[in-house]
């Protein structure tokens, strides 16, 4: 088999799912963003609730102490829509935080989830 052949039979039964990243910065320091946090956590839950958020939580050096970058994936039907949820993100609705928008592939990784009855918890990981 040549590589060609062989590139397009692993990549065959990949995900390719799309999906949205967005990257904020802050425009100010992190304490500045503290009176906005409820608020910001508010719009992340019910985006959670809607579906529309895969994953999200600030970005920090390895050890380091949250600085006010963060991470967010969106599950949303394109750029445009992605955009306009970033846009109304209660830090950078306020101008406290930019954001970088990206489309993301998801080719490949795993997911685990284990629910224990006895108890009734669930763990991801």
């Amino acid at each position: 088999m040549d590589e060609d052949a062989r590139v397009a039979a692993l990549m065959q039964k990949m995900l390719r799912k799309k999906l949205y990243v967005l990257i904020s910065t802050p425009r100010v320091a992190p304490e500045k963003l503290k009176p906005l946090l409820a608020t910001h956590l508010d719009y992340m839950v019910d985006l959670e609730r809607r579906g529309l958020l895969f994953a999200s939580g600030p970005l920090t050096d390895a050890g380091g102490a949250p600085s006010g970058h963060g991470l967010t994936i969106l599950r949303t039907k394109d750029a445009a829509e992605a955009r306009a949820i970033a846009e109304a993100e209660p830090f950078v609705a306020q101008g406290l935080r930019s954001f970088e928008l990206k489309e993301w592939t998801v080719m490949e990784g795993t997911l685990g989830l284990r629910v224990n009855l006895s108890d009734q918890s669930i763990e991801v990981a």
